[in-house]
């Protein structure tokens, strides 16, 4: 008989979210790495060294690795002869980590969970509560598993239930390219299959904790046909050419992972949940004999990598920025903005076009008249911060306030992450506007050239509120030109092309 304390349990989920908030697994950037060496498209080449640097900053800082620092997922597998030493339930000492974690001092992280889901979804201010899954095990120990999943990744959850005979690869290969690229690729697909559709999307949730070692698997041949089908999946979907990022590439997934189980004879449920590039998860077990004992990986771990905006690079000044100077840019160009940049995003956006329906002014120093606006939720700063990691959020979400901010408000130019949808797209050509991207998974990287930062309006909203950034330099992409032309298509479309030549080529 084992007996487990609370506090140790509380301070082990405290130190563990902390722990993946800013390390990378391993496994993760040694494939990621790999990747980066082998990748021929530009864009994309680009678009990893930025991962993998903001990642070696987030280490050597300890801040997050990106500014959706994920709402708080845990598995626990409770053997039966523990005994609790507790006065708190398993849900409630989870959440009591999870509050500690996200209000540590030194590296304060993002609260993105709202409450009730439906109506007035106010911000729990503490990320609680966590999504807790628990099963009972023979043993004396307790296994824990976290994840802080980011949602630009869990949006982009697939799920369906074929009929036994269909094609599970077809299927797989229709609905990524719908995913897009704001689940911030490249990273993982996790594959539940069978069970029921609720045990399909928690096998799916699970594989994604598990490490990567599809060049291992590769290297030695299937064993079985779960591990034929990784390998299937994982070289087609690469053959889509959707690349870093969504801007085209030979590397959009670094691993396909399966999880099964048995089902019914008339079904075959699949769901797929794809993982980001601030892939965040960590294993360890309680043993009675205090909190888990977490290891830093060692510097070396990371790969001798630098970024630098290349000389191609156009520096903007957003303080004098034009239609007429927007108007050269073309898909792909690679821009340096400085000065002064809004802020904004989903509830803003929500809030200024009531407004703006209702025929109100908007608040006092809310003015985007030739001005581009940010779409992002920054991390508080912490020490002598200005803001805190401050990466893109996905920008697809603000499609259906494109138009009337466009129209109405005199905005020009919009930056956020992954692609835009056809009426987003529409809206840009219309209006003559333009639309920029910077990299998902480098939010502490972007953050440095952000050298101030004031509350302009709606500060209820917390990290949703409309902030004036004061930027130098920061690295964008020209990703929908004025004329409605995007790299979102045109990239992936062409990498699909050359990947089927390579292996003629080869």
């Amino acid at each position: 008989m084992t007996t487990i304390r609370q506090e140790d349990l509380i301070q082990s989920i405290a130190d563990g979210f902390q722990y993946i908030s800013y390390y990378h697994p391993q496994d993760y950037i040694r494939a990621l790495a790999a990747a980066y060496e082998a990748e021929e498209s530009p864009a994309a080449r680009d678009a990893m060294a930025q991962i993998l640097v903001n990642s070696r900053m987030c280490a050597e800082d300890r801040r997050p690795i990106c500014q959706d620092t994920g709402m708080a997922v845990v598995f626990l597998r409770v053997g039966m002869e523990v005994r609790w030493e507790a006065e708190l339930g398993i849900q409630e000492m989870v959440d009591e980590g999870v509050r500690r974690a996200y209000a540590h001092p030194d590296n304060v992280l993002r609260a993105s969970v709202v409450s009730p889901p439906i109506g007035e979804r106010k911000n729990t201010r503490d990320n609680t509560p966590a999504v807790v899954h628990t099963e009972l095990i023979p043993g004396d120990r307790v296994e824990v598993k976290l994840a802080a999943k980011g949602g630009g990744s869990e949006n982009k959850a697939k799920f369906t239930i074929l009929n036994p005979s269909d094609s599970l690869v077809d299927w797989v290969l229709k609905v990524v390219p719908t995913m897009g690229a704001g689940w911030c690729p490249p990273g993982m697909l996790g594959m539940g299959i069978g069970g029921s559709a609720e045990k399909a999307m928690l096998l799916a949730k699970e594989a994604l904790m598990e490490p990567i070692d599809i060049h291992e698997l590769k290297a030695r041949g299937p064993a079985s046909p779960s591990e034929a089908l990784r390998l299937e999946l994982f070289e087609k979907v690469n053959a889509l050419g959707i690349g870093a990022q969504g801007l085209g590439g030979l590397t959009t997934v670094l691993d396909v992972k399966i999880k099964e189980y048995p089902t019914h004879a008339a079904s075959l449920p699949v769901a797929v949940i794809p993982n980001c590039a601030a892939t965040r998860h960590l294993e360890f077990t309680l043993d009675g004999k205090g909190p888990a004992k977490l290891e830093p990986p060692r510097p070396e771990e990371w790969p001798d990598v630098t970024w630098e905006a290349g000389p191609d690079a156009k520096r903007v000044d957003l303080d004098r920025i034009t239609r007429e100077e927007i108007a050269s840019w073309r898909p792909g160009d690679r821009i340096l903005l400085s000065g002064k940049l809004l802020t904004g995003r989903d509830a803003a956006h929500k809030r200024i076009v009531d407004m703006l329906a209702r025929g109100e002014a908007l608040p006092e120093g809310v003015d985007f008249t030739n001005r581009f606006i940010y779409y992002v939720g920054p991390v508080d700063p912490v020490r002598d911060e200005i803001v805190g990691p401050a990466g893109p959020t996905t920008a697809t979400r603000m499609d259906k306030f494109t138009e009337q901010m466009l129209a109405e408000t005199g905005l020009i130019g919009m930056v956020g992450k992954a692609e835009r949808g056809p009426v987003a797209i529409e809206a840009i050509k219309k209006h003559q506007a333009v639309y920029l991207m910077a990299v998902g998974g480098a939010a502490y990287l972007v953050a440095k050239a952000i050298e101030g930062s004031r509350m302009i309006a709606f500060e209820d909203l917390g990290m949703e509120a409309i902030r004036e950034f004061e930027i130098r330099d920061m690295p964008v992409t020209v990703a929908v030109d004025s004329r409605g032309e995007s790299v979102h298509k045109t990239g992936p479309a062409e990498w699909r092309q050359r990947i089927g030549k390579l292996p003629a080529d080869a």
